[in-house]
C-alpha cells in the first residue's frame, strides 16, 4: 500500500455519532471526501437529513439514524441497521457529546448525570453495541477532549469528568479489543475548536483565554482536526491504539 493510501478508507463503513452538527458534520465530509460510506446518527433527524442529502449529492452512500446514545438500546438499534445495510461497520467515531459549563455548586445534578450518559455512557454503549459488527483491522476513535487532561480555565465539573472518563475508557477497550478482536481504539482530544458550542455566549471570553493561554493563541480550524480523525481511523495509525491524539494549538503545553 503507498503512503498516501494509508489515509484512505475506499469500501469501508464509517458510523459517526452526532453528525448532524458541530464537528460532526466536518468528520463526516472528510470521511467521504476519502472514500467511505457513511451511517450518521445523531438525536435531531431534520438536521441529520439535511448533512446526509449534502453528501448524498457528491456520491456517497448514506444510511441516517435517530440515535439518543445515552440509550443503549438505540445504540444497538443504529449498530444493527449499519449491519444490515452494509453487512458490516469498519471504523466507530464517537462523537456525540454535550459541553455545559457552570459552577459545581450551583450546577443542576441533572445536568451533570445527563452529560456523562451522553458523552461517557454513550461512547461506552455504542463501542459495545458496534464491536461484534466489526471485522479485524477496524477502529473506533472516541472523541475526548484536552479538558479530559488539564483544567478547564473555566468550571465544567460534569464535561471534564466525562471526557476524562473517555480517556479510562478508551485504554481499557484498547486493552480488551485490539488483539482478541482486533479492533483499535484511540481518543481523539481536540482543543478549542470553531462550532456551534464554542461560537455561543462567552465565546469572547473564551477566545481571549484560547489566544492568552495557547502557543499557536488561536482556534483550531475544522481541517486541522479532519486529518487527525482521519489518521486515527484509516491504517495510517495501525501501529497506534489505546492512545489519546491531542489536537489543541499548544494549550497543554503551557503550564
Amino acid at each position: 500500500m503507498d503512503l498516501i493510501d494509508r489515509f484512505r478508507l475506499d469500501g469501508k463503513v464509517v458510523l459517526i455519532t452526532g453528525a448532524s452538527s458541530g464537528l460532526g458534520v466536518g468528520f463526516a465530509r472528510a470521511a467521504a471526501s476519502v472514500g467511505a460510506s457513511l451511517v450518521l446518527a445523531a438525536r435531531r433527524e431534520d438536521r441529520l437529513d439535511a448533512v446526509a442529502a449534502e453528501i448524498r449529492d457528491r456520491g456517497t452512500k448514506v444510511l441516517t439514524h435517530r440515535t439518543d446514545v445515552s440509550a443503549q438500546e438505540q445504540c444497538e438499534e443504529v449498530a444493527q441497521a449499519a449491519a444490515a445495510e452494509y453487512g458490516r461497520i469498519d471504523v466507530l467515531v464517537n462523537n456525540a457529546g454535550v459541553g455545559p459549563s457552570g459552577s459545581a455548586l450551583r450546577e443542576d445534578p441533572a445536568v451533570f448525570r445527563s452529560t456523562v450518559d451522553i458523552n461517557l455512557n454513550g461512547v461506552y454503549w455504542m463501542s459495545r453495541a458496534c464491536v461484534p459488527h466489526m471485522p479485524h483491522g477496524s477502529s473506533i476513535v472516541n472523541v475526548a477532549s484536552v479538558l479530559g487532561s488539564v483544567a478547564s480555565r473555566f468550571p465544567q465539573a460534569a464535561y471534564s469528568a466525562s471526557k476524562a472518563g473517555v480517556l479510562g475508557l478508551t485504554r481499557d477497550l484498547a486493552q480488551q479489543w485490539s488483539l482478541r478482536r482486533g479492533v483499535r481504539v484511540n481518543a481523539l482530544c481536540p482543543g478549542y475548536f470553531d462550532s456551534e458550542i464554542t461560537n455561543g455566549r462567552g465565546s469572547d471570553a473564551l477566545r481571549t483565554l484560547v489566544s492568552e493561554n495557547s502557543i499557536l493563541e488561536r482556534f483550531g480550524e475544522q481541517g486541522e482536526l479532519d486529518t487527525a480523525l482521519l489518521f486515527l481511523a484509516s491504517p495510517a495509525s495501525s501501529y497506534m491504539t489505546g492512545s489519546s491524539l491531542v489536537v489543541d494549538g499548544g494549550l497543554s503545553a503551557i503550564v
